[in-house]
């Protein structure tokens, strides 16, 4: 690795997460927030600003990146704007200790939603939008963004794309990167306008309705209620959010065609089917149980189903329910959900819906070459074939994946009362889904987790959101190696 170019890079990050935190300082003064949150806002705009354009001033040169530059480019990029991010909560006094805001920012940029904030509407105003704006920039990714405007300083930004773009296809809407990356910014500002709107229709305030529809377009869960869209307890608001949720966990190629008036692309894509076929079977079965033995009317457990199958699933962690107390079935379908997660080339996390559709076509393939060993059959995604090539990566990071969830549920064990807090706080950290169920359920959160167990999640969130590799392989010594 290259580090002049590597902080380079880093340091455009910087400066645009610094200008955002000035910004959220100007809502903190708008929303008249106490002073000490005011001024420790505008001391961590001036410190993120000020670092970003001296470390920009200091490594400027010719940039030539490799591979692994945009491998220690997209995790140090997002180890820097967990430690700069949470000086916003520290300075603020809302957060005192540096683990759990730091705790709190990478949940914000990774999406995940788990938090360790409690009474949200005491928290200053300034500071709840901060806290929504990590996931609004996490959500399609902040050096995405950056590959946006890279060409203005004569950099290729494929390096970076490749390493930062969540699933197994990196899908290019055009030859060029740059262009690509401007054009899915401008669907999901699309999609998070759209819904922002929609949500101050049905009565909530301007404020609520974008903090709301930043955390549903980057599936992240950050409410600014301490019980989430339960506080607004209005049917069309939750069908507004299930709405964008959903879209928010499909492949955002798709949308970006569907907008440009070919809807019928959603139908077209093997994994969409799936996507949908995964999400209608999984709400029903939660109907199923639910219906009568927790909600004596169908209506009312059709919407609570709705909604938590949908959150779940796309990774989004919003709550209207206490899952935590419906049966047995409801819950490990919801637990199921959290592996699957969202489409690739969406804000959602988990295993990802392409995957999984791989991995069970290889295994019926198996199963038929077990009966029939002459047999010639492919695993076919669509009508194309899936070379070897791909089957092998997908099943090796799917091996990965389950042997990480498996070690860190062991190691959670020693942080927390019971083996399901353990279990679900670790798939819902590293899913990047945010609530998981006992001690970080739907009504919890993880404040109660001593550090050391905050700071093994918060690698557990990073470890997700950039999909395992890009952050193992930087632990590798041969990474460092020249």
């Amino acid at each position: 690795m290259n580090p002049r170019p590597v902080l380079h890079l880093i340091s455009i990050m910087l400066t645009v997460l610094g200008l955002a935190i000035g910004l959220c300082t100007g809502i903190a003064w708008l929303y008249n927030d106490p002073m000490q949150a005011r001024m420790g806002m505008l001391a961590a705009a001036g410190i993120v600003v000020a670092t970003g354009v001296l470390t920009f001033v200091l490594t400027r040169g010719p940039v030539d990146l490799s591979r692994r530059d945009g491998f220690g480019i997209v995790t140090f990029g997002w180890l820097a704007a967990a430690l700069f991010g949470a000086l916003p909560f520290i300075l603020s006094g809302v957060i005192a200790d540096p683990v759990s805001a730091v705790f709190e920012t990478m949940s914000g940029f990774t999406t995940t939603g788990a938090s360790v904030l409690s009474d949200l509407e005491s928290i200053p105003r300034g500071i709840l939008f901060w806290r929504a704006m990590t996931h609004f920039f996490g959500g399609m990714g902040v050096l995405v963004l950056c590959v946006a405007i890279l060409p203005f300083l004569g950099v290729g930004g494929m390096q970076i794309y490749r390493a930062e773009m969540p699933g197994p296809s990196k899908d290019r809407l055009t030859p060029r990167i740059a262009t690509t990356a401007k054009l899915l910014w401008a669907v999901y500002v699309f999609f998070c306008v759209a819904e922002a709107v929609l949500l101050r229709l049905g009565g909530m305030d301007w404020f609520d309705a974008f903090c709301h529809a930043f955390a549903t377009m980057a599936t992240g869960g950050f409410s600014t209620r301490t019980a989430s869209v339960a506080a607004y307890n209005s049917v069309y608001i939750e069908t507004v959010i299930i709405i964008f949720m959903f879209l928010a966990g499909v492949n955002f190629a798709l949308n970006f065609r569907a907008l440009r008036g070919k809807p019928l692309c959603y139908f077209r894509d093997p994994e969409f089917r799936f996507y949908l076929g995964t999400w209608l079977t999984a709400t029903i079965v939660i109907i199923l149980s639910i219906y009568r033995t927790v909600y004596p009317s169908l209506g009312a457990a059709v919407r609570a189903a709705c909604f938590q199958s949908t959150s779940i699933m796309t990774t989004t962690g919003f709550c209207t329910e206490d899952f935590d107390r419906w049966p047995g079935a409801s819950k490990v379908i919801l637990v199921l959900l959290m592996f699957i997660g969202g489409c690739a080339g969406s804000t959602g996390g988990g295993i990802k819906n392409i995957r999984i559709l791989v991995v069970l076509k290889k295994v019926l393939r198996e199963i038929r070459l077990f009966m029939q060993p002459q047999a010639v059959v492919k695993v076919k995604i669509g009508e194309a074939p899936v070379t070897q090539e791909v089957i092998s990566h997908i099943s090796g990071f799917f091996c990965v994946f389950l042997l990480i969830f498996a070690a860190g549920t062991l190691v959670m064990t020693f942080f927390t009362p019971d083996l399901q807090t353990a279990l679900t706080s670790v798939i819902a950290t590293l899913g990047n889904i945010g609530p998981g169920l006992g001690g970080v359920g739907a009504i919890q959160n993880y404040s109660a987790i001593p550090v050391g167990g905050k700071v093994f999640l918060t690698a557990f969130m990073l470890l997700g959101r950039l999909e395992l590799y890009t952050v193992l392989i930087v632990l590798l010594p041969s990474y460092w190696r020249k």
